[in-house]
């Protein structure tokens, strides 16, 4: 068992009574228990995704609550943050009730709804977040669609903390990343694409964090992407400023190389885009020191009308819940750039934490969300066998080394490997 909340390495029995941790401990032995024996496994706290999209409601085309949760249970997620760019956008309560009955009713996994910063995500005018905050949601977001007014990002900071909310926040200054498709850069120039600078990234992750600090609000910048972004994060975080972040595996694992070796594959193709080996660098060493403070898979599912088009005219996005834990146990744990008790933290503790919502731990009275992993399983990345509707990955045809095994949620086996 790897439970970093309490520092727990070790060969353990765990008890779960009623959906709740009831004890953890050496030869745990009660009667009349179900047995699930996982020896040679590796049990740890359920892994949060704080960045996710699940189709419902408006895009079942591309995704929906049943498939999105199959997806999340089968790549060893127990909970999934849902950003709030469906049709109708999630700025009201009705949306997001809407969204939890689906979760109910289909859901293998806890969907945590992200609410609308601004109606309509338009900028301009607040949403009601008492409103969002009694109807389930968790958080804060624009999605994709940065604020361009700073006086709306200081007033939802403000307004915000009323409700105990996190903003995540998408930092891209769109001034300089219009009509963009990758990375500017040496590559982009050999193909003939139009690139977004990083500086795009670093300029407004700068302001959020200034807001911020003047606010006293907590801002979430998600999926960095570079160098300079990081360097903001790592400053605000000096000051004290109330200031977490998340990076995502393609992001970590993968350059813009990738778009000139995959010959304009548009599964490359992700908002932000896939930077310079500098900048993957700087993530790396952003995970190793502390400064990231999570892992996200910006899952976002899209179809082959969305995808099997000239690179210019392509979706951004890509396919990450059934992926993002293997690549990250095969590039970063398997790879020697961090253990696994630090990528659990990654995957699992900090995020709750993030959310300020119970998980992220293995201790009694805790719920009983576990994810297990084969760490020996190696198997190659096939898309075709996705639970996901999306089918697009930059990690397609990867032979990746440490699986999910097995997904428990409140107790209950909700995904197995067939060969666990």
């Amino acid at each position: 068992m790897v439970d970093p909340s309490s520092g727990t390495d070790g060969i353990l029995d765990v008890l779960v009574e009623d959906g709740v941790v009831a004890e953890v401990g050496q030869r745990v032995q009660p009667r009349g228990a179900t047995v699930v024996e996982v020896k040679g496994l590796v049990v740890c706290p359920g892994f949060v995704d704080l960045r996710a999209r699940l189709g419902e409601p408006g895009h079942e085309d591309r995704e929906t609550v049943r498939t999105g949760t199959r997806a999340a249970a089968a790549g060893g997620f127990t909970s999934v943050c849902v950003l709030p760019d469906t049709d109708p956008v999630n700025d009201r309560e009705g949306v997001t009730r809407t969204i939890l009955e689906r979760a109910r009713a289909e859901g293998l996994v806890r969907v945590l709804p992200l609410g609308a910063v601004t109606r309509g995500l338009e900028g301009v005018e607040l949403s009601e977040y008492g409103d969002l905050k009694d109807a389930g949601c968790v958080g804060l977001s624009s999605a994709d669609r940065p604020l361009a007014s700073a006086r709306v990002l200081r007033r939802a900071l403000e307004y915000a903390q009323l409700f105990e909310f996190v903003l995540f926040e998408h930092c891209e200054e769109p001034s300089l990343t219009e009509q963009a498709v990758m990375n500017e850069g040496r590559v982009a120039t050999m193909l003939g694409l139009r690139g977004a600078p990083a500086a795009a990234e670093a300029l407004y992750a700068e302001r959020a964090a200034l807001l911020a600090e003047l606010t006293g609000g907590r801002v979430h910048l998600s999926h960095l992407s570079t160098g300079e972004g990081v360097e903001v994060v790592r400053r605000a975080k000096a000051r004290g400023v109330r200031l977490t972040a998340d990076v995502t595996p393609h992001h970590l694992l993968l350059t813009d190389e990738v778009v000139r070796e995959k010959e304009y594959d548009t599964a490359t193709k992700v908002r932000p885009p896939l930077r310079s080996e500098a900048d993957r660098q700087a993530l790396m060493q952003a995970l190793r020191d502390g400064t990231v403070d999570c892992i996200a898979t910006d899952h976002a599912p899209l179809t082959v009308d969305d995808k099997r088009v000239e690179f210019d005219a392509a979706g951004f996005g890509a396919s990450g819940l059934e992926t993002a834990v293997a690549a990250c146990l095969d590039g970063l744990v398997a790879g020697g750039v961090i253990g696994l008790e630090h990528l659990v933290r990654l995957f699992s503790t900090n995020p709750a934490q993030v959310l300020g919502l119970p998980g992220g731990t293995l201790a009694a009275g805790s719920p009983a969300d576990i994810t297990i992993l084969d760490l020996a399983r190696k198997r190659q990345v096939d898309p075709a066998r996705f639970e996901s509707r999306g089918r697009y990955t930059p990690f397609a045809g990867s032979i990746l080394r440490g699986w999910p095994a097995m997904t428990i949620v409140g107790g209950r086996i909700v995904w197995k490997d067939a060969r666990t």
